[in-house]
């Protein structure tokens, strides 16, 4: 198995599977009860980030405060992206089945594993996301759905670093919603009220 410390639990044989990575200083736990408040029949997979800053665990290196250490993104995504293979094969869940719930630096990942590797994720929620690198032409990602969520007076994430985002992914072909809370870089209740509410009429 690939290096990354996880924890699986399964729920339902052949149902959704859910990929949680964590904000920075967050373990693989962290976003277990979020993933049961959106759907507590899917399958979980906690991943933890293989890189420390001052201790924390996050999932690639930056260099300060929102700048990204390029090289080291692109080589952790790769790892991450050949990790979720292994784990689709180990744990046998189905990988087409397949949905990324990233929460800040985890959110930013699972952007760039889309950047880098396409519709890898049948949806993605990313809560208090930026734009993860420039790239002039993305994958096609009409296979993907995804939900942004985003605070509007977030210090660490200004607006226009989302709205980019959301543009790059619209424009690579995946379906887009957004929603802005008033907050700040901390995940509402609300948030996650709206993403509910847009899985469960993604899956029908």
């Amino acid at each position: 198995m690939s290096e990354h410390k996880h924890v699986y639990q399964e729920k339902e044989n052949g149902g959704p599977t859910f990929v949680l990575l964590h904000g920075t200083g967050g373990n693989e736990n962290d976003l277990l009860p979020l993933a049961k408040m959106i759907d507590e029949k899917a399958n979980v997979l906690g991943v933890r980030g293989n890189v420390l800053e001052n201790g924390m665990p996050r999932f690639f290196r930056r260099l300060q405060e929102g700048v990204f250490d390029m090289e080291d993104l692109k080589k952790r995504t790769d790892e991450l992206n050949d990790f979720l293979q292994q784990a689709a094969s180990q744990y046998k869940f189905q990988d087409q089945d397949v949905y990324a719930i990233g929460y800040s630096n985890g959110a930013n990942i699972a952007a760039n594993l889309l950047y880098e590797h396409g519709s890898v994720f049948k949806g993605v929620f990313l809560f208090h996301a930026m734009v993860p690198q420039q790239k002039e032409q993305l994958p096609n990602l009409s296979e993907t759905a995804v939900f942004v969520g985003a605070g509007k007076n977030d210090p660490m994430i200004p607006a226009d670093q989302t709205n980019i985002l959301i543009t790059d992914l619209q424009q690579a072909g995946a379906s887009v919603e957004s929603y802005w809370t008033t907050g700040g870089h901390q995940l509402l209740r609300e948030e996650v009220d709206e993403a509910k509410r847009w899985y469960d009429t993604l899956r029908g």
